[in-house]
């Protein structure tokens, strides 16, 4: 007699197998990736989280009552620099790149626009260090917070007064790896929200001779072209927009020629940053790595596993963030700014 609870019993040991085939489901809206080659650190809900380079569950490294954003590995990956808001001030702290005592480095005023959605992006953004030596460099706007010229610095680990890098303003940077010379955008717009701009603010990468202040463009595209990374294998990484989406491409210091390596065409590539044997980034809302000997990207699965506190419901006084108050005609219902 055939067994008619057979057919059954195979969708079940199927739909078993399929299950076990499929991929955890990853955590989105991964955001200012960094690498020491090891280990990637993320921002994530605003805090900074851990992960290793195959991916898996990310561990959580900062609760600021604010931002913790734009995580940089020192040269020798033990050392982590970000931006953040632990002391009302968007500023520059430092700790060590498997979690700690976050310790504050910059000491800057106040900004007015100093936000992730305004349009030039918050204040004392860090972008990276010097190969050579325990310096962090980062942009600062503490001039005037209405303009469009934002400054680059250099910081030591002890806190000192900053030292404005020889460029009246600028953008992303990175530095060679004898720290002699220096790939940046002289401008920035790598939080604007315009797609396919090729205007006469459209970035270009330069080079400058921190000795002798030459400068070299090394783009020179109407597209945009941001967020330089220079590596060790005499090539300068940057995103350019010059095939209609962001995606990454590289300048041959040696041959003079570019190459593009990324061709995405839903959403951008956005916020690399370069690391011991890669770059990582961001992409749809996940972390991709890409390697520099295989030249291939691929995408690293993370989840993350949090309760979530800051999403919790419950009543809040807004009486402080209220504009104006409108009653409906019936004065049954009221529209609120």
């Amino acid at each position: 007699m055939r067994n008619p609870f057979r057919p059954l019993l195979v969708l079940a040991l199927l739909a078993t197998a399929l299950h076990a085939q499929t991929p955890p489901e990853q955590t989105r809206l991964l955001r200012f990736p960094a690498t020491n080659g090891s280990q990637i650190v993320f921002s994530y809900a605003g805090q900074l989280y851990t992960v290793g380079m195959d991916g898996g569950t990310a561990r959580r490294l900062t609760d600021a009552p604010g931002w913790a954003v734009f995580p940089r590995f020192s040269a020798d990956g033990k050392q982590l620099a970000f931006t953040g808001q632990y002391d009302g001030n968007t500023e520059v702290y430092v700790m060590p790149s498997d979690g700690g005592t976050p310790r504050r480095v910059s000491y800057t005023a106040l900004n007015a626009r100093d936000d992730l959605g305004d349009r030039m992006g918050p204040n004392n953004i860090v972008f990276g260090w010097k190969n050579k030596a325990n310096e962090i460099a980062f942009r600062s706007r503490w001039r005037d917070s209405n303009d469009f010229n934002g400054q680059l610095y250099t910081v030591g680990l002890d806190g000192d007064v900053p030292q404005q890098l020889p460029v009246p303003r600028g953008g992303f940077l990175s530095f060679s790896p004898d720290d002699t010379k220096m790939a940046y955008n002289r401008i920035f717009r790598e939080f604007r929200t315009w797609k396919r701009y090729k205007g006469g603010m459209a970035d270009d990468v330069w080079i400058i001779d921190l000795k002798t202040g030459a400068l070299e463009n090394i783009t020179n595209h109407p597209a945009q072209d941001i967020i330089p990374l220079w590596a060790p294998n005499g090539r300068i990484y940057f995103l350019s927009e010059r095939d209609g989406h962001m995606n990454l491409y590289s300048y041959d210091l040696a041959t003079k020629k570019t190459a593009q390596h990324t061709a995405f065409k839903d959403y951008d590539v956005k916020f690399p940053s370069l690391g011991q044997g890669g770059i990582v980034f961001e992409q749809a809302g996940c972390i991709w790595h890409f390697d520099l000997k295989t030249a291939k990207a691929r995408q690293v699965p993370i989840t993350v596993k949090e309760d979530m506190a800051v999403a919790r419901g419950g009543a809040t006084n807004v009486a402080r963030f209220v504009a104006s108050v409108n009653p409906s005609p019936d004065g049954k219902r009221a529209a609120v700014v």
